[in-house]
Parts: structure tokens; sequence; C-alpha cells
């Protein structure tokens, strides 16, 4: 049986990002997703000619995929073709009043002014404050975690100051704008870690400065598009895919993990990267008596995020009106967040959120027709709402609320519909609770009290993805890979392959990599 230096589960974003950087560095590595593309939920689906992405839409801060596309001799930008949009997004405010968000300094002065003239002035120092903000932490984001030690970081100590990690996201954004609405505009994209503005850390601000300083972007054929381009260049530098491969069980010898077995075959590895959803990797394939502080009992203590109620709509004709991304906060925008995190109940005025793709790329649609995906933030999984039931009443409060985005006659121009309930989320891709962004991003759960991205209860086995360190949201899935791929290689001894890009020192590598290697490798 051939041994790989490398076997990843979940041809995810990180673990194709994982698969690119170990391929290029020289490895045997082979990717076994239980799917029969790439993507996992950044891929796509295909009905009636309309194309789809299941998950992420929005596509932020390239830096990190042009590095790592840079390190493997190949260039993002020219190989994947990629619209900027300007705005970015329209968003609608419930209460009253829209804004929509453009990089564009002055014109953004005057959106907000526009809502909140006591404001006026204040986004340029908002932009200021965050670039510095970034520029410090980023080397804390771009370095594994391996204990408190790291706290005592000289970059850790510089950056404290600006991170202010006993305020929250709304705290923070409260010294610099005094309209709720305003605040809510920089700090509505905590939804991506699955978390209220209220209650996620103020160090997240950063997420809304990405999105003007680096661009909100379209993927010509969605994010979808970049997995599968991912997959083609693993695929030229080496790398196995086997696709309808469901890893049914680790084979381990003690707490060392030697191989994997398959639906269809067994693999024996080196190294194993999991990309799959954390807590139900772990609960699914690892017997809980090899985990130390990550056993059932423990994930049962921890906070996950919220999930996402979906509405896949294929339509007849366009909405040329419609912004390419549309946001509708609710009315009480409080109130609609303690349902979805605390009462764990389905809000009778939720947010949504709307991307309208084809006013940008005809691609997704046949012609005269286009797609609408459509999302509202809900619980996860509980046993307050059971979907079976809740499910068709609440399709209809979600297309009234797109009625108020100016739809009015949304149901009967729908030709193709897919709904994704948490309970969809939770069985047909495999995500504990449905709770699509993973691990929550509070206090207790953030770098080295996140999991580690080289696994501490099992032995040759490293994490990729949302549920590890720095978090989740597709440019940090990638860096985690960045992160993973540095220790693997450090581990295995071996050195990157670099072309160009600038790169961060390699981590330590861990003592005696090579003891307790499988037999024959």
């Amino acid at each position: 049986m051939p041994v790989y230096d490398a076997l990843i589960i979940g041809a995810g974003p990180g673990g194709l990002a994982a698969a690119m950087l170990l391929g290029h560095a020289g490895m045997r590595v082979k990717v076994l997703e239980r799917k029969d593309r790439p993507g996992g939920r950044c891929a796509a689906f295909s009905e009636q000619g309309f194309r789809f992405d299941i998950g992420p839409t929005f596509f932020l801060y390239p830096r990190v995929l042009e590095d790592i596309y840079r390190d493997c001799g190949h260039d993002l930008f020219a190989e994947v073709p990629m619209t900027r949009l300007d705005p970015q997004y329209r968003l609608i405010f419930g209460a009253g009043g829209q804004i929509d968000a453009t990089p564009d300094v002055d014109r953004m002065e005057r959106e907000i002014a526009a809502i909140s003239p006591q404001d006026a002035g204040r986004f340029q120092k908002f932009m200021l404050d965050n670039r510095r903000k970034l520029a410090s932490f980023r080397p804390i984001l771009e370095s594994p975690w391996t204990g408190l030690t790291d706290f005592f970081t000289p970059s850790l100590l510089r950056a404290a100051t600006l991170v202010r990690p006993h305020l929250s996201l709304d705290a923070d954004l409260g010294r610099h704008f005094t309209d709720p609405r305003i605040r809510l505009a920089f700090s509505f994209q905590s939804k991506y870690l699955g978390m209220s503005p209220f209650r996620c850390p103020s160090l997240f601000s950063i997420l809304s400065f990405l999105e003007y300083e680096y661009g909100v972007w379209h993927p010509t054929g969605g994010c979808s598009a970049v997995s599968e381009h991912m997959a083609r260049v693993a695929g030229e530098l080496g790398v196995e895919f086997g696709y309808e491969e469901e890893v049914e069980a680790l084979l381990f010898e003690g707490k060392r993990v030697v191989g994997v077995k398959t639906n269809a075959d067994e693999y024996r590895c080196r190294q194993l990267v999991i990309n799959a959803d954390f807590a139900r990797a772990m609960t699914r394939l690892v017997p809980d008596g090899l985990r130390r502080r990550w056993t059932n009992r423990k994930l049962a203590t921890k906070r996950f995020s919220c999930s996402t109620y979906m509405l896949y709509l294929g339509i007849d004709g366009r909405y040329d009106d419609l912004a390419h991304h549309t946001i509708r906060i609710a009315t009480d925008y409080t109130k609609n967040l303690d349902e979805i995190e605390n009462q764990h109940v389905l809000s009778a005025e939720p947010s949504v959120y709307v991307q309208n793709a084809c006013i940008t790329d005809a691609t997704l649609a046949p012609p005269g027709q286009s797609t609408l995906y459509v999302l509202a933030p809900v619980t996860h999984q509980h046993p307050n709402v059971d979907w079976t039931k809740a499910g068709g009443p609440f399709r209809e409060v979600v297309l009234n609320q797109l009625e108020k985005l100016g739809l009015t006659d949304i149901r009967q121009r729908i030709r193709f519909e897919r709904v994704c309930t948490p309970a969809d989320w939770d069985a047909g891709q495999q995500i504990h609770l449905g709770a699509t962004f993973n691990l929550a991003h509070n206090l207790t759960q953030m770098l080295h009290l996140r999991p580690q991205n080289r696994f501490e209860d099992l032995d040759g086995v490293y994490l990729v993805g949302g549920g590890t360190h720095p978090g989740s949201g597709l440019p940090v899935i990638y860096e985690s890979a960045r992160i993973t791929s540095k220790l693997m290689l450090a581990d295995a001894r071996r050195s990157p392959r670099t072309n160009g890009a600038a790169h961060r020192s390699s981590p330590t590598p861990v003592a005696n990599p090579t003891d307790a290697l499988p037999s024959g490798c």
C-alpha cells in the first residue's frame, strides 16, 4: 500500500490551499472529498441553467490567496477573472435610511452624512485607526498559537493597546460613530463570525476595514469558481483527488493517526490534515478516549455560531435596480440578535441578505433570467425550532422581507427554488448543529483557546478551516492553511519552495517528528 506524505480530509477552501502549498513543496498529497466536486461549502450547484454558490458570496481581502498563488508559481488575478464591486453592497435599515457602501472615501463620507450629520468626516479616522490595528495584529493572525506564553510576545503586547480587548465591537465603533445605524454599517460583518456586534471582540472592526481597503470582489462564476481553479492548480502540482470518498474511520497506532479508511479504500499517511467541520469530525472519527482537551463533554460546553436559512432562487427576468449585494437590517436589530443567540426562536422580522449577482455576471443564469441568493441568519439547531414544521411559514416571512426591498412580484417570478435550513446544513453538509460559522469567536475561543493548527490531542494531525486558528471567513481560512502547511513542512523537515512572495519565518518543528511513524514510512 503506498504511503502518502499527507492526506487531506475535505476539499474545502482550507484543504485546497493546503494541498496547493504542500504539493508545490514536493509532498505526495491526496485529498479525500465526500462530495463529487471541490469546494465544500464554497462549491456551486447548477439546476435548469442557474448556478449558485452554496456558501460564501463575498470575496474579501484577496491578498492572502494571492500570496499562496504566487508561492505556487501562479497569478490569482490573471487566472481567475474578478470584478471589484462599487458599491460594495447596499445597506437598508429597517429603522430608516440606507447606505451604498463604497471604497470612494468622499462618496462614503457623503453616504454617512446623509443619515447622521454628526458622524460626517469620521470615516477617514475609522480607516486610519483600523489600518494601524491590522498592521499591528496581522503578524499574530498569521502565526500559530501554542499556549499562554504566546501572549507575552512583543508583537502582541504592542497590539493590545490598539485591539482594546475589553471592548465589544459595537463599543469600539462608538469611539468613532454616534448613530447606531452607522455603527451597524461597520459591524454587521460580525455575522461572518456568527456573532452579535454587541458580543464580538473589538478586534474584528478590521473586517469592515478590509472591505473598504482591499475591496469586495465577485469572481466570475462565483466564489466557487475560485475553489474549482484551486483544485486545478493543485492537480497540476501533483496532488491527487478522491471524490465521492467519504472518510469513515481514522487508523491509529496509539494516539498517532497513520491513515484513513474511506467508503472505497484505505490509505496510509505520515501526516493528516482535517478540513472537515471540527466538532463533527471529532465526534465521528476520533474516539472520545483519545481526546484530552476536546472531549465530547468539553465540546458540549463551547459556544457555536448561528446558522442560516437559505433560498436559492432562479428568477424570470432581472432586477436591475437591486444591488449586487443588499442587506436589509431588521428594524429591531437587537431583538433579532437576541432571538437568534439567546432565545433560539425564529424572528417575525429577520434581517436578510440578497445577492443579485447577474447584474455583474451574466454567466450565472440563462438569457433573460437571473439568480437570487437569499440568506437569513437564524439560530443553530435547537429544540425550540422544528424545521419540518417551521420551514414553510418561515419561507413566507423571508419572502415578505424581500417585498420590502421592492421585489413585490417575487413569488410569481420564481422558476427554480432550493431551500437550505440549519437541519440541512447539519445533515447534508455535516456541520455540527448546522452552525455555519463554526465555533464562535468570543475571547475564550480565540488564539490558543481555539483548536490548534497542529492539533494538540493527536499526533500527526493538523487542522485547517474555520474551526481552528485564526478563525472563519474565507481569507482567514486561507491563512489557516498557510500556517498549517508551514508547520507540516517544518515537522517533516522539508523546506517550502517559493516563487518570490514575501515569507515570514518558518515555525519551529516538533521534537523528533519521525518518531512513531507507521511502518514503511
